[in-house]
Order: structure tokens, then sequence, then C-alpha cells
């Protein structure tokens, strides 16, 4: 039985947005694959996404970034959480490297756990790295003057790295730097179809009023500006967070019969951080995007480039988002240029083509 083994980061879902659909276009070309999924990312996620035979191994992969919300990364523990993670390496390797072993994969891809390559050297079976950065090019850019006292972990990353037979570099990304054999693929999305008008007939929102849609990724929003945001005067809120209190002028997505996907595929307006899955569905969809930048982390600038090359888009500050100056955004978004044509999102059908080779 042909069997994949895809090692994906819990830092949020974007890793796991982008595996998914090479994963659906790989068991087009597989008949009969079978995924082992080795995450800690929820199994609700790849519910109605997968559409091949999948398990679940909830077992941390990486440790990514430790965030205080999703804009905000806390960069002395997310030093801590690595050397803590580090410490256990030889324990975390036997436990992967048995597994590997015992689910006998034909091929390992990993997006982007670093442990999974190591592992999957040791056991002998071929290791792709499917992604748009390593996490040593992301926590190299957060070392600033005190690289010289984490080079002894970053170079354990690197080395890990380095030990992949190969990378799939989904575009736009970094260059996936400690790895030798590096090959290009184009953008991941899979936007669900638009459905405007019933969702809107649905709310029962008024053509007047234009629907937002506020999703930062999988990392929860510890507050909102709830009051700024009732006195937006022509706006109506979908927010994937918990409401202090009933507003009508803020919906929960939990309290909706659609999905986020769906959703973003029929708003007028979607405000998030530059992470790689909403921005890709949303400039696929002809979503405009209103978003919040970090600035410290390493992949943010090539989607911001994207974003503004292919989309529609306006820059809000973290003040003035917090503040709920929102008004000006939106309204510059209306000002915006025509974009160009982005490209076609080739990326799942060129990974599936390569990855297929292994069976």
């Amino acid at each position: 039985m042909p069997v994949i083994w895809a090692a994906i980061s819990g830092h949020g879902y974007g890793h796991a947005a982008q595996i998914v659909p090479v994963l659906n276009a790989l068991g087009r070309l597989v008949p009969g694959l079978t995924v082992v999924l080795r995450t800690t990312v929820p199994e609700s996620f790849f519910r109605n996404r997968l559409r091949i035979p999948w398990t679940l191994q909830s077992v941390q992969q990486d440790v990514g970034c430790v965030q205080r919300g999703p804009l905000q990364i806390d960069v002395l523990a997310t030093w801590k959480a690595h050397d803590d993670f580090h410490a256990q390496w030889d324990q975390r390797m036997r436990q992967e490297v048995e597994a590997i072993r015992s689910a006998a994969p034909q091929v390992i891809v990993a997006d982007t756990p670093y442990l999974a390559l190591s592992a999957g050297s040791e056991a002998g079976v071929p290791t792709v790295c499917l992604a748009t950065f390593t996490w040593h090019e992301i926590l190299r850019a957060l070392a600033g003057p005190s690289l010289d006292s984490h080079q002894p972990l970053l170079g354990e990353i690197e080395q890990s790295y380095a030990s992949a037979d190969s990378a799939l570099r989904i575009a736009p990304g970094l260059p996936l730097s400690p790895i030798r054999n590096v090959m290009d693929v184009g953008p991941i999305a899979e936007p669900a179809q638009p459905c405007r008008e019933a969702v809107r007939k649905s709310l029962g929102i008024p053509d007047s009023e234009r629907l937002v849609l506020i999703g930062f990724g999988g990392i929860p929003l510890t507050s909102l500006p709830w009051d700024a945001m009732d006195r937006m005067h022509g706006y109506r809120f979908i927010v994937d967070e918990p409401m202090p209190s009933p507003s009508s002028k803020i919906l929960s997505l939990q309290s909706l019969p659609y999905s986020f996907k769906t959703l973003l595929a029929s708003v007028d307006i979607v405000m998030t951080k530059p992470g790689y899955g909403t921005i890709m569905e949303a400039v696929a969809a002809e979503i405009p995007v209103v978003y919040v930048r970090r600035y410290n982390f390493a992949d943010e600038q090539p989607l911001v480039d994207f974003l503004g090359r292919y989309g529609r888009s306006s820059q809000l500050s973290l003040e003035d988002f917090h503040m709920g100056r929102w008004l000006p955004a939106y309204e510059a978004i209306q000002r915006h240029r025509d974009p160009l044509k982005p490209p076609s999102c080739t990326g799942a059908r060129d990974a599936a083509a390569h990855l297929a080779k292994f069976f």
C-alpha cells in the first residue's frame, strides 16, 4: 500500500493549508495512497479538506515561534522553547525513527519540521522539505545582535535541514538556504467557490453595507476594539474570536453555517496578517486585503510584495489596528490601482508530480 509521511508544523494553520492541496493532488496520481499526518494541528482542520485516507498522530514536530497573539513574537520565549525542544532531541529522534519504520512510507514530506528530515534520513526514507521557509531562516532573522550565543542551536537546525534529499520551494518563498537541492513550484491556493449573494441574504446584510472577515490564522487574537467596530457605519464584521457581548454589527464565525474558506471568498474585505494561506486565497479569489505587519517574521516581505503586485490591499499600523482606526485603510482599498493578473496556482500539481516519482 502506498504511504506518505507528512510532518506538519503546528505553528498556526498555514503549513497544513499548504500541504493538504498537495496531498489531494498526489492522491489523484497515486491510487490507494494513504497519508500519515504527524502534527499537532487538530483533526478538525483536516476533516472535509483532506480527500485521501489519513491517520493523525498528534506528536510535536517543531516549535516555530512562541507568540503573544498572532501579531507579536515572544523572542525570548521562542529561544527557550527551542532550547527545551533540543534538550530532548535524542529521545525525539528515536521516537520518530521508530514510528517512520513502523509506517514504512515511500517518502517523507515536511512543511517545515526539520525533525522529520533528520529522522527520515536515519530511517533510510527519502525526505522532501515542502515549504516557503525554514525555521533556520526565521530564527536567524530573530537572533539579531545575539546571533553568536544562538549559533550552536542554529547549527543543529541547519544540519537537520541540510540532511533533506531535496526541497520544493513554494512561491513566493525564502531561499530555503540550508538545503542544497531546491526546486521551485508555483503558488498554492484552493479558494472556495464564492457565495456572496447567499451569504449576504442569509445574514441579512443589505447591499449598502460592506462585509469584513477578520481572520489572523490559527493563533487567536487576545482582543479586538469592539466598541470602535460597533461605531463603524456601513460595515459588518465576521470574527473568529469569542465575543464579549452580542452585537448586531459583529457576527461570530462559529455561529454561521459557512466555513472560513467560503466566507473568505464571499466577503468584501479580509483583514489579516501577512500569512501564506489567507493571503494566497484572497489574491486568488480577488478579495481586497487589509493587513497588519509584524516585521520580524522573515517570510512576511515576499508575501507583502506578492500582495502588492497581484492583489488590492492596504496596510494598517499595529497601533491603528488596536485603536480601531480602520476606516482610512478600508477607503484606501477603493483607490487601489488594478492589480496584475496573478500567476496560476500550480504549486499543488507541481509538488504532487515531483512526489509521485517516489511511488
